[in-house]
């Protein structure tokens, strides 16, 4: 595969990660990491998830219950190495929850790497430039 291939086939895993996530298929969404992939998405600062299994299990009960929107636009790709890229993302999410909605803006910051002919993620941290919370 050509690098203009490579770039798509992470642009196509990251469409996944939004998808996935959105739909609540948690099953699917574990595979679009690496085993030992970490995630810092909270709006708790600081709070990082480890491994896909904790990175499924935090992410799915954080959202029991809840409708969510994810868009990432304007991607920043770059291949480090023959399986290992970088990546920053623009980013909007929608999170409607029982007890409050939550509007972001910010970006994604991630590592991938290409395993067993797969891109994965195997780091990602959202800064966000703005949050919006109502209480219901």
């Amino acid at each position: 595969m050509g690098a203009l291939e490579e770039i798509e086939a992470i642009k196509q895993l990251k469409a996944r990660y939004f998808r996935l996530l959105d739909t609540q298929q948690w099953d699917e969404f574990g595979d679009v990491f690496t085993e030992d992939a970490t995630l810092a998405a909270s709006p708790s600062p600081g709070e990082t998830f480890r491994g896909r299994q904790e990175i499924v299990q935090r992410v799915s009960a954080a959202l029991r219950g809840a409708t969510t929107v994810h868009h990432g636009h304007m991607p920043e790709i770059s291949l480090t190495g023959e399986d290992t890229a970088t990546g920053i993302w623009a980013m909007y999410d929608f999170v409607d929850l029982p007890q409050l909605v939550l509007h972001g803006f910010g970006h994604y910051h991630e590592d991938y790497a290409k395993q067993r002919g797969a891109w994965r993620i195997r780091r990602s941290r959202l800064t966000r430039l703005r949050l919006d919370i109502t209480r219901k």
